[in-house]
């Protein structure tokens, strides 16, 4: 059963005070999402890869394919207005032996190959849908709509949750069949009643959304080893 990355490239950048869509900012001389492609192309058990990308910037998501280690095994289609469209629009490009899908943000692009490699590792052991998580340090509150607080989680039961996120295709396609939007599609599963495992996540799979996380990369990437 072949493994798929469908790499989502369609955030924005404008908490990073950028003036194009964040996949595209350059970080240890490469752009985000060509990070993103290089790591996921590491991962031995990962053979094809569909980069997402704004229509605006398909011929940059192109050049980005093209300089990678394995150009035949990364396509790039066009994203639509949300997120669970673009994801989508991926699904739509897979090939027809893709049975693993790992869905992934570009933002999230230092996530290492041994991640990647991990959570394939948990669908092939017979878990339909797993995701990682990091454990939450900061006591939660609950809270309506005009700030008063209604509930404090137990936080030894709460995970912040990363991407990639692995699926066995026919249980994300049919999660997508609803037509529903997520923030993330492990939701989608869970909306349809579907199971999801949660596994330990990585610390090097953090969200790029601030200046501070850019110079965190920056830092990591550039670190003598």
């Amino acid at each position: 059963m072949s493994v798929a990355v469908v790499l989502v490239a369609g955030g924005q950048g404008t908490r990073l005070g950028a003036t194009q869509p964040k996949a595209f900012v350059v970080v240890a001389g490469m752009p985000l999402l060509e990070h993103a492609v290089q790591r996921a192309l590491t991962a031995p058990e990962v053979s094809h890869v569909v980069v997402v990308a704004p229509a605006s910037h398909l011929r940059e998501a192109g050049a980005i394919a093209s300089r990678s280690s394995r150009p035949g095994d990364v396509d790039v289609v066009a994203g639509g207005a949300e997120r669970t469209d673009s994801v989508a629009a991926g699904l739509a490009a897979l090939r027809p032996d893709d049975g693993i899908v790992l869905v992934h943000d570009a933002a999230r692009a230092l996530a290492p190959a041994s991640l990647f490699s991990r959570l394939v590792h948990e669908v092939r052991s017979g878990h339909p849908a797993v995701v990682p998580g990091i454990p939450v340090t900061d006591t939660v509150k609950v809270v309506d709509a005009v700030g008063r607080v209604t509930g404090t989680p137990d936080r030894s039961t709460l995970r912040a949750i990363q991407t990639p996120q692995a699926f066995l295709r026919e249980v994300l396609v049919h999660a997508h069949a609803s037509g529903a939007q997520a923030t993330d599609d492990a939701a989608l599963v869970e909306r349809m009643g579907g199971h999801v495992r949660v596994v330990d996540g990585d610390r090097l799979a953090f969200k790029i959304t601030t200046p501070d996380d850019l110079a965190t990369a920056e830092r990591h990437l550039t670190a003598p080893s």
